[in-house]
């Protein structure tokens, strides 16, 4: 299952929209697409970095796979990655492709508090 994120437990990720300047040359190709971040609390960042740029690097995409808030499962491609240490262990950064349903979430999700300040 390298093809894939899979977040096992938990809530649905938050995303948020992806306004940092370097996001925009990820949009190269016929269609644009916007970009959404979200934050993920892991045990093994560095670990899933590494898939992702294995994938990468054969050419091959790797998907952010979840259960919305409905519990249907999801699957939006993953366009960068990035593992940092924090206070209350590893997180993971992922910038994926923003679809309809990420965009409906982010509605429903603007005035909650992700706890990751």
């Amino acid at each position: 299952m390298d093809d894939r994120i899979t977040i096992i437990e938990g809530p649905p990720p938050v995303f948020e929209p992806a306004d940092e300047t370097w996001v925009q040359g990820l949009n190269e190709g016929v269609n644009f697409h916007n970009a959404a971040l979200t934050r993920l609390r892991t045990f093994n960042g560095p670990a899933l970095v590494e898939r992702c740029h294995r994938a990468w690097s054969k050419k091959e995409p790797i998907c952010l796979h979840y259960r919305n808030h409905l519990g249907l499962e999801e699957k939006v491609p993953i366009l960068a990655a990035r593992s940092t240490e924090v206070e209350s262990g590893q997180m993971l950064f992922l910038w994926v492709q923003e679809s309809e349903d990420i965009e409906d979430d982010d509605a429903r999700t603007n005035d909650m508090d992700d706890g990751l300040d």
